[in-house]
């Protein structure tokens, strides 16, 4: 039987497997199904399991199968090397059909490493029944992705970037998707993958998908995204004996004092908190850490006792409003301050008292949401940090420092998110300039035979990458709370309403003049497609987190209409490129 490397846990005996299980703090929905067993599985999916060498299955399977197989949308929150993988591929199985040649199942990853991974653990569990999987990811050719897609692959295994490319060069048709799959949503979401899912999710069917998702974590941004992609969805969570959904975090960093600054920084980068607090216990650390984020490039300020009352309130205003996303300040000017969105607080140093370390903590986790405490802290400070844990009966968990190699992998694939989004939104005349420059790429990434370290070329691609970045470090990629998306969602319906209604307003008065201003105002719009190449909408990721609203029922059903040319009246049909026919209508555009 072949080997499963992938999924490593899921190869452990039937008992190591019961052991772990009760080790689990296990919360499960209102309306529980008993688990299941590999002998209570349908024949397809026990065959399945023979071939991937499977004796037993591991507790996520076990209790996640039974909602999974009834169709439920179900929120499931499982470490990573749980056993998940198999736990939304066993599903699939009776609901993939060979004989049809097109996509039915979509699984989103953050990662190339991880998509390959599902992708061998489902060549496996598909062996032998006619459909096959195909991993869907950047930084590669296209020609064996576009090759299995014509193939007529069943299962798409793919990054967001790489599958909405796919899309728009109608090369992957979603039509046909029955079941979706988020996995390690919450890393997804740090990425910044946020936009590119929901630009996914206009070309998905209209009717209802099964839909499961998957996450270590279920801070509130990704509870907003089940909210998004779900319908009425259910928690499962099975956690080691660790509060991970909805509640705050306690975590600490052993870091040597002089390293605390990189340190902050690396765990910041790792983390990437929509806002955050850093407390210290004096004015000079305030003011010096302050100087090291803004260094970095991020949008960070100051709070200390010294400053008058019109410049903190100066401050806090420009925190609330997302001008400033970090917060560096002492207790005493922390004091009463209330920031509803505030996802972390960290602690560059414990505080002297224990009362002072519940007054910082408390600045996170709001009205039940999810939030998250990391301490900075030497042997000494370590000690005092757990004398307080004790006293208030906190579950202290250990986060490791990260390594400068750790930062580096995960601020590149948020990176390449973000540079494969901005190419699919260049006009013609854009990717036209761009190609001037090609040549000048591979001389630059080309390696010098003379040098024995790194070209200066690399260093100077590494110098464009890092001001491209800064350019984006401080930009918000995660969907938006209620309270944020609503006024933009009046917002849009009013321009709407001004350019889809201005022929109304001409009957009411001032005719040529108004009449005069739509025409103007459309005229870009219109103008845009004469190369067949509409420029993608500015400011994409507010509209797309209008969510499932009215705007995308509005364009959802927007791919049926291409072969027509979309009313654009030119491109339509030629097939030159894609952003003419996927972005929004004109009049949203204008």
């Amino acid at each position: 039987m072949p080997e499963n490397n992938i999924d490593e846990a899921s190869l452990q005996p039937a008992e190591e497997a019961v052991q772990n299980a009760g080790a689990l703090d296990i919360q499960e929905p209102e309306n529980a199904l008993p688990p299941v067993q590999i002998d209570g599985l349908p024949p397809v999916m026990q065959e399945a399991c023979q071939r991937a060498g499977w004796t037993s299955l591991m507790p996520v399977q076990s209790l996640a199968l039974p909602y999974l197989m009834d169709g439920r949308d179900i929120m499931i929150q499982s470490r990573t090397g749980s056993g998940k993988t198999g736990c939304y591929l066993l599903p699939m199985l009776p609901v993939l059909k060979a004989d049809a040649r097109h996509p039915q199942a979509l699984v989103l990853v953050p990662t190339r490493e991880l998509a390959l991974q599902v992708e061998k653990e489902a060549q496996t569990l598909l062996e032998g029944t006619g459909c096959a999987p195909i991993a869907l990811y950047g930084g590669v050719g296209y020609k064996k992705q576009l090759d299995a897609l014509k193939d007529g692959a069943q299962l798409i295994i793919g990054t967001p970037g790489r599958v909405l490319d796919h899309i728009l060069r109608r090369s992957l048709d979603l039509s046909g998707i029955r079941m979706l799959v988020f996995d390690e949503a919450d890393r997804m979401l740090s990425i910044g993958f946020y936009p590119d899912m929901k630009e996914i999710q206009k070309y998905l069917p209209r009717h209802r998908i099964h839909t499961g998702l998957f996450s270590a974590t279920y801070p509130p941004h990704v509870l907003n995204l089940a909210a998004e992609f779900m319908t009425e969805p259910s928690m499962l969570s099975l956690s080691q004996k660790e509060v991970y959904v909805a509640e705050v975090q306690h975590y600490f960093c052993s870091v040597k004092p002089m390293d605390k600054d990189r340190a902050l920084v690396r765990i910041i980068e790792m983390e990437n908190p929509a806002s955050a607090i850093i407390f210290c216990n004096t004015k000079a650390n305030v003011h010096y850490v302050c100087g090291v984020l803004q260094g970095f490039g991020y949008n960070a300020d100051e709070l200390s006792a010294d400053l008058t009352q019109s410049r903190r309130e100066e401050v806090m205003a420009k925190v609330r409003t997302g001008q400033v996303r970090f917060l560096v300040a002492t207790d005493v000017a922390a004091r009463g301050i209330d920031i509803p969105a505030l996802s972390h607080v960290f602690l560059y140093e414990p505080p002297e008292d224990h009362e002072s370390y519940i007054h910082r903590a408390g600045r996170t986790g709001r009205a039940g949401a999810a939030g998250t405490v990391v301490s900075l802290v030497d042997i000494m400070e370590r000690m005092e940090l757990e004398r307080i844990s004790k006293h208030y009966s906190l579950a202290l968990m250990e986060m490791k420092d990260p390594t400068d190699e750790d930062v580096a992998k995960v601020v590149s694939n948020r990176l390449m998110a973000q540079l494969e989004s901005r190419y699919r939104n260049l006009t013609g005349l854009e990717r036209v300039r761009a190609q001037r420059y090609v040549q000048l790429a591979r001389d630059l990434a080309a390696p010098s035979q003379d040098d024995e370290g790194d070209s200066e070329g690399i260093n100077l691609l590494a110098m464009l990458l890092d001001a491209c970045r800064q350019g984006t470090l401080n930009e918000s990629r995660l969907p938006k709370t209620h309270a944020e998306a609503e006024p933009r969602k009046k917002s849009s319906r009013k321009r709407r309403r001004r350019q889809d209604g201005g022929e109304r307003q001409d009957s009411q008065g001032s005719q040529s003049g108004q009449h005069s201003q739509d025409r103007q105002a459309q005229a870009p719009a219109q103008a845009q497609p004469e190369d067949g190449l509409e420029r993608a909408p500015e400011g994409g990721e507010g509209q797309n987190a209008e969510g499932a609203g009215k705007g995308t029922s509005r364009r959802r059903h927007r791919p049926r209409r291409r072969g027509h040319g979309g009313g654009s009246g030119k491109g339509g049909g030629e097939g030159q490129a894609p952003q003419g026919h996927d972005g929004a209508p004109s009049s949203q555009e204008a």
